[in-house]
């Protein structure tokens, strides 16, 4: 869709930092958007764990495509599409860039793991990385496939995540730019954003920098605006983590008190269901067409 990718630009030019927030199903997407930020994150780990399954490439393409565009069809935010490793070589990412594109992204995100890939952030996770060369080729070929000049190809680098240093992540990241890349996201799975910012005041390229700081969340507003680089910030997991804190608590909470007589005070109304469900839409139209 011409134009999507833009208008992540455009704000991105207006504001300086934009607040990207994780989701995994069209309501949360909508959730995200009336709490106010600035676009979704089409999460493979949300979604891979929505299906109850690890996020280890087990999620196919077309589960999470088909996702995606159930949320651009809800909401009208830019869309950061979280493509893992790309769904294969080169060729794949042809295929996966024209058909995310298609279906309503502003961006997509492909980092350097080899397939199938492991979650980031797990202790002792698997962390093969692809060589440069081969990676620069994805990154070379998702560029070629984009329609909209707008359209975002963000690689991320994960060389801190492996544990190669600061050095290795430079090195990958200036050759990811010079292959076309639009942005650089860098991830750490570092408790303190000190990894991180090292990084980002050593980065002498020209793309601006995206961060998750799920292991970090010392990384406020206003400390990664005073780093200058960074041009995005994804909240790469709250939306199911507090998914989850929500239902565990309810869930446990009317087995206790042997009813849902407390609980119902707690938890949002049906009527705001059937509000985030368009429920009066519904009506208004069965009022005119139903005959």
């Amino acid at each position: 869709m011409a134009g999507k990718g833009r208008l992540l630009r455009d704000r991105m030019a207006s504001s300086g930092l934009v607040h990207i927030m994780a989701a995994h199903s069209p309501l949360s997407a909508r959730l995200a958007k009336e709490a106010g930020f600035d676009g979704i994150w089409a999460s493979g780990f949300e979604l891979s764990a929505l299906y109850g399954l690890a996020d280890v490439s087990l999620v196919s393409m077309t589960q999470h495509l088909d996702m995606m565009r159930a949320m651009a069809d809800r909401v009208d935010l830019p869309i950061v599409a979280d493509i893992d490793t790309g769904f294969g070589n080169a060729v794949n990412v042809i295929h996966a860039v024209q058909q995310y594109e298609r279906a309503g992204a502003s961006a997509v995100v492909i980092e350097d793991k080899s397939f199938p890939k492991v979650t980031s952030l797990v202790a002792d996770g698997r962390q093969d990385l692809l060589r440069i060369e081969e990676f620069q080729g994805k990154i070379e070929a998702a560029c070629q496939a984009r329609q909209d000049a707008g359209f975002l190809v963000i690689a991320r680098d994960e060389a801190l995540i492996a544990g190669l240093g600061e050095s290795e992540a430079l090195k990958r990241a200036a050759a990811y730019e010079e292959a076309g890349a639009d942005m650089i996201l860098i991830h750490s799975r570092q408790k303190t954003p000190d990894e991180v910012e090292s990084f980002v005041r050593a980065w002498k390229g020209r793309v601006p920098i995206v961060i998750v700081p799920t292991a970090y969340p010392a990384m406020t507003a206003e400390r990664i605006r005073e780093l200058g680089k960074i041009k995005m910030v994804i909240y790469g997991n709250h939306a199911i983590r507090a998914a989850v804190t929500a239902m565990k608590d309810v869930f446990a909470a009317i087995l206790k008190d042997g009813g849902i007589q407390n609980v119902d005070k707690k938890i949002v109304t049906v009527e705001e269901i059937f509000r985030l469900q368009d429920m009066d839409q519904v009506k208004i139209n069965e009022k005119r067409y139903l005959r």
